[in-house]
């Protein structure tokens, strides 16, 4: 980053290749754990001095940038202004522009539909890159300070928190030995697109970008070009919209009447969990079943809220109920004291979208070679294995290998209808995967490129993320540096072994590996310099960190 002196003082000019990411993200991460202490300690003047502080940051703004720009889902998609952002050159201008520009005027979100797995249609309001890189910096201001007092049973887009710990906190409760069988099995109706405005900027309170929210919760969209007001809501699509919506449905366990004694045990007949407007509630009687549900409908109401009538429902554990892809249910059995057995499995709607989603890549790579059809694959299956595989997925993994054992035959028949089968299985079946003593590995024998099985990835327990712990909280440094080193097991076996040597943290950026951002694996010493092709000199960085450093250039803040 380089400065000009000008008529109205020093401006910035950002040279985004020489930007020192290392020093940003500490800045940044320092600022975030300043203002969940002053939280957690009550001293709201400190938090709101911090926030500013934080708003006002220019480690912040290159941060929120990157982030928008490089490594959100959404980086190619534009807003209604039709601007997307996809150069150093860009990227830093528009760092120059948001320290600049005051004051803001949010713009409305260009409205786009994407499928849902009933058929049907979610809405998404896609804010300009603008507003959405601005979003960033709030919300790393606004975040910390509801870190410190989000209930540790709100696991659904927060920071060090996921899908496999709501899971997991599931199966405490629904254990054969609890006494709460009876479960509330919720959904709310539209969440995103009916949250209240007054309740929501109430919960925010004095924040110092509350105008700012108010902007883009009242900005609107355009769709087929025509404006549409939002009276309600907080648009899905925006970075902000996520904490928006969990501010907005804080205190559900307070409403519930929920308690915790001194070791953080549920001590009260009601116990909840909830992943952002998805949740349930175990309760000891279906009577109380029925009336937590009254009490939901009350205090929902407050919020804009409605419970959606088609998916919640009551029902005993020994029914079962559907939650974030898997079935949770009770099963008799012989063997245990209490004579059930809890089995949390990959529902069957997993499973038959999983099997749509694999038939679609088969049917698409019709005509191409087995490499190009494996390397479409293997990616799909990882992902989905390794997201079951923490529930009770063995059998459910066999059984898609014997599918996919048939969609590999009659790709192979496909493309050779007059060869004999002894003729396909020498040039497509074999132990490709020298590691497993399989002889049945679907592959190409020219590049050495296969077909992963489900059943490679092993069953491994999730280890629940302990109770209201933040990674904002400085405290528990060495705690969430121990959890982030172990999802290096969804790596590939090769990138496990160089993630594990460097700690699973990225050598150039300071940050962990595992912030969504593409990984590369790069030499220590070059290959043009003698560099060997060994472990030893491998190392995983971040992508846009790797092309940083072979701009060749110093970097500097």
């Amino acid at each position: 980053m380089h400065a000009m002196s000008g008529a109205n003082g020093t401006k910035q000019r950002t040279d985004w290749t020489t930007v020192n990411w290392r020093n940003a993200n500490r800045i940044v991460r320092n600022l975030r754990q300043r203002i969940y202490r002053a939280s957690q300690a009550g001293d709201l003047e400190k938090v709101r001095s911090l926030q500013k502080l934080m708003l006002r940051s220019y480690s912040n703004t290159l941060v929120g940038v990157r982030r928008v720009t490089q490594i959100n889902a959404g980086k190619h998609t534009p807003g209604v202004d039709k601007l997307v952002v996809k150069t150093p050159a860009t990227r830093g201008k528009l760092v120059d522009h948001l320290m600049t520009c005051q004051p803001w005027r949010a713009k409305p979100a260009r409205r786009v539909y994407i499928p849902k797995a009933n058929g049907k249609q979610r809405p998404l309001g896609i804010p300009t890159v603008g507003d959405r890189c601005l979003q960033a910096r709030v919300k790393n201001a606004l975040e910390p300070a509801w870190e410190a007092r989000f209930e540790g049973t709100s696991y659904g887009f927060r920071p060090g928190r996921g899908c496999h710990d709501a899971i997991a906190k599931i199966a405490l409760f629904a254990g054969p030995h609890r006494v709460k069988k009876w479960v509330v099995d919720a959904d709310i109706k539209g969440a995103f697109d009916n949250i209240n405005h007054e309740h929501l900027l109430k919960q925010v309170g004095d924040f110092p970008a509350r105008a700012l929210i108010t902007q883009w919760l009242k900005a609107g969209y355009m769709e087929d070009g025509v404006f549409n007001a939002t009276p309600a809501g907080t648009p899905q699509g925006g970075v902000v919209s996520p904490l928006l919506a969990n501010i907005a449905l804080h205190g559900m366990e307070e409403c519930l009447g929920v308690r915790y004694n001194v070791r953080g045990e549920t001590i009260s007949p009601r116990a909840v969990v909830r992943y952002a407007d998805d949740f349930v509630v175990f309760c000891e009687r279906r009577e109380d079943a029925d009336m937590v549900r009254e009490v939901l409908i009350k205090w929902l109401a407050q919020r804009g809220l409605h419970l959606s009538s088609e998916k919640t429902r009551i029902v005993h554990i020994t029914e079962g109920f559907d939650f974030l892809g898997f079935t949770v249910r009770q099963y008799k059995s012989k063997v245990t004291r209490t004579g059930h057995k809890l089995l949390i499995k990959p529902s069957k709607k997993s499973v038959q979208a999983i099997r749509e989603k694999l038939r679609t890549v088969w049917l698409q790579h019709c005509g191409s070679n087995a490499a190009a059809v494996c390397k479409a694959l293997n990616p799909i299956i990882r992902g989905w294995a390794n997201y079951f595989r923490v529930g009770v997925a063995s059998e459910t993994f066999g059984k898609l290998d014997a599918w996919m054992f048939k969609r590999a035959i009659r790709y192979v028949k496909h493309t050779h209808p007059n060869k004999s089968w002894k003729w396909c299985k020498e040039h497509y079946w074999g132990k490709f995967n020298k590691q497993r003593q399989d002889n049945w590995v679907f592959g190409q024998k020219s590049s050495g490129a296969y077909l992963r099985k489900f059943s490679w990835h092993k069953i491994e327990r999730h280890v629940m993320v302990r109770g209201t712990a933040s990674p904002d909280d400085p405290q528990l440094a060495g705690y969430w540096h121990a959890r982030t080193k172990a999802k290096a097991k969804d790596l590939t076996p090769s990138y496990q072994k160089i993630a594990r040597n460097q700690h699973s943290m990225c050598p150039f950026c300071g940050d962990t590996l595992f912030n969504d951002e593409e990984l590369h694996k790069d030499h220590i010493v070059p290959q043009h310099l003698g560099g060997p092709e060994t472990y030893e000199n491998y190392r995983l960085t971040h992508l846009y960190c790797h092309q940083q450093r072979h701009s060749r250039k110093e970097a500097i803040l």
